[in-house]
């Protein structure tokens, strides 16, 4: 399992990357483990609002299929095309090219509410 340090995580299992005033969000390495091989996505679309925990799309697994949580407030600037033909990609490599959105985040001082990766690798690990 992959935590990388310079993340930031939600309970919901949403990692964050800031750059500056953008956001990078995807789901963990954890996550993507627990789904299993991922068949679809449905993202938002850029330009919608999304607020804090809210759901803003879902991932399609196997036998499920699981809600995603905004762990940041702000406006969609992207979202990663690539996975409408190849969702596999969040099981390949879910901190990189499964990328989900990038948000425009006003307030960064949301990133406080979220976890660090050690606190979020204990999270998993020790049970939820």
């Amino acid at each position: 399992m992959d935590f990388p340090e310079e993340l930031k995580y939600s309970k919901e299992h949403m990692w964050v990357r800031l750059e500056g005033d953008r956001a990078v969000i995807g789901i963990t390495d954890y996550a993507q483990a627990e789904l299993g091989n991922i068949s679809s996505v449905e993202l938002p679309e850029p330009g919608d609002e999304l607020e804090q925990d809210d759901s803003f799309g879902s991932i399609e697994a196997r036998k499920t299929v699981a809600e995603l949580y905004a762990p940041l407030s702000g406006t969609v600037l992207e979202v990663n095309s690539e996975l409408s033909n190849a969702p596999e990609f969040i099981n390949d490599d879910p901190y990189d090219a499964g990328w989900l959105v990038v948000l425009e985040v006003p307030d960064a001082e949301e990133m406080n509410l979220l976890m660090a990766a050690d606190v979020y690798e204990d999270y998993v690990t020790n049970g939820e």
